[in-house]
């Protein structure tokens, strides 16, 4: 199934099955962790993708393609690969104890996100909640309908989602309008010449990508192009919150600087650093970086030929397209976790696979564009969003959860992970999944705190 899954993901991106490809996967079948829904078929079909992509680019430098494997309990695994990292021996923490359903006045169930400071304290405001606790706010919400207040959260600026049922998705306009899209997608934005590969011993030897991102989607995508090669420069503004503990999880092998985008400075510092990058990845809803200046078309004639990347949570049609969101929020709204749990008892999958997946989709785009700049030149917008990955995610269909396990054996998950040193300290984490047989991905350099690194190119 994931092999088929595989090279349907590229047909959508135009890459028909070529006679010398050599994908395999292995490993056991769904369920491998204890859910219903088939993450293992879908995280390592991503992966495959993912892998023949960069197979491509390999062929484009010296005219031979790789072998591609996957070892689909490394691919689901890599589905939490945050819940996997340790610091210095201890596991970090990013979950506040606010975060969660809570039932509202007319028997629904509300997820509330409050994992950043402001999405906190506006949960508790919107809400009416006479003091900072969990029951609190409970009490709270309790005194809401529950369609009232997930609008209410969304005027605000905060983030949550009511429960839903797979059924009163689907009819819901923003379900109706993403059923419309494809999981992936890629639209040609200006006119370049065609450019060439620059010379290096790694599939994305010389790429410089940009990476405009925050938690993991977007971040997970610049992981993917660094781990094969390309220069990836994570910038982000000093004044928005970040959870360090994340980036000890999606920043191998990058850089990481300041650039603030309310100020003339930073809008001069991402000007110059778009006008020689050869990927621009950006994490906000529809329209947001647009509004500073740097729509994709914009982008494009700054930098013809660039390859330009959205993820985003909700998509970039419908009526929720430019509403906040994460995965734990989207796997709710979409029915995802009322069928994890029931609708009474909705419970969140044991991994992020929209998240992960969204990023792996995000990196496999990045890496069309390139090689559609190679053969036809042009400018090239990718776009992914976590919504439509739970759509697909869905669309397979189930498995009985109850054969699933809460962990892989210990034996098994040493052999997928690694220790590496730097300035977070010692760090345990996942190796890369995808295997080639020719240049084996790895991480050039750990992870570094943001702002650590000057915003300019290697």
């Amino acid at each position: 199934m994931s092999t088929d899954l595989a090279y349907a993901i590229l047909a959508q991106l135009g890459r028909a099955r070529r006679a010398d490809d050599a994908l395999s996967i292995t490993g056991g079948e769904d369920p491998v962790f204890a859910t219903p829904w088939r993450i293992a078929a879908a995280g390592s079909a991503a992966l495959g993708a993912v892998g023949l992509a960069v197979s491509d680019l390999w062929r484009l430098r010296t005219g031979k393609p790789q072998t591609v494997a996957i070892d689909r309990h490394a691919a689901t695994a890599s589905l939490r690969s945050n819940t996997y990292v340790l610091q210095n021996g201890k596991r970090p923490v990013s979950w506040d104890p606010l975060a969660g359903h809570y039932p509202t006045r007319d028997g629904r169930i509300m997820f509330l996100h409050t994992n950043h400071p402001h999405h906190r304290a506006g949960a508790l405001r919107i809400a009416g909640a006479k003091g900072e606790t969990r029951e609190a706010l409970a009490e709270a919400v309790a005194g809401w309908d529950g369609l009232a207040i997930e609008q209410a959260i969304a005027d605000g600026n905060c983030v949550g989602g009511l429960v839903r049922s797979r059924e009163e998705w689907n009819a819901h306009p923003h379900g109706q309008a993403i059923a419309r899209l494809p999981l992936i997608d890629i639209v040609q934005i200006g006119e370049a010449p065609p450019r060439p590969l620059t010379k290096g011993e790694r599939p994305l030897s010389g790429v410089r990508a940009l990476d405009l991102t925050r938690v993991l989607a977007g971040p997970t995508s610049g992981r993917v192009l660094a781990e094969n090669g390309a220069d990836v420069l994570h910038v982000a503004a000093p004044h928005l919150p970040y959870q360090a503990e994340l980036l000890m999880d999606t920043g191998h092998g990058k850089r990481c600087a300041w650039v603030d985008l309310t100020q003339p400075a930073g809008i001069k510092t991402m000007t110059d650093l778009l006008r020689e990058a050869d990927i621009f990845t950006q994490g906000y809803r529809p329209g947001t970086v647009a509004a500073r200046g740097f729509s994709p078309e914009r982008v494009a004639a700054l930098r013809p030929g660039i390859v330009c990347v959205s993820i985003c949570a909700y998509g970039h049609a419908g009526p929720w397209a430019d509403r906040r969101g994460f995965d734990s929020i989207v796997q709710n709204v979409t029915g995802l976790s009322a069928i994890q749990g029931s609708l009474a008892k909705p419970r969140n999958l044991p991994v992020q696979a929209l998240d992960y997946i969204a990023g792996y989709l995000g990196a496999l785009g990045a890496m069309v564009g390139l090689a559609r700049r190679v053969d036809q030149g042009g400018s090239w917008l990718v776009r992914v969003s976590l919504v439509q990955v739970a759509h697909w995610l869905a669309s397979l269909g189930t498995v009985e959860a109850a054969q699933g396990k809460a962990e892989l054996p210990e034996a098994e998950l040493a052999r997928y992970l690694v220790e590496s040193d730097g300035l977070f300290g010692r760090l345990r984490h996942l190796k890369p999944v995808v295997q080639l047989s020719e240049t084996s991905p790895f991480y050039a350099k750990p992870p570094e705190p943001l702002g650590t690194s000057p915003a300019r190119w290697a």
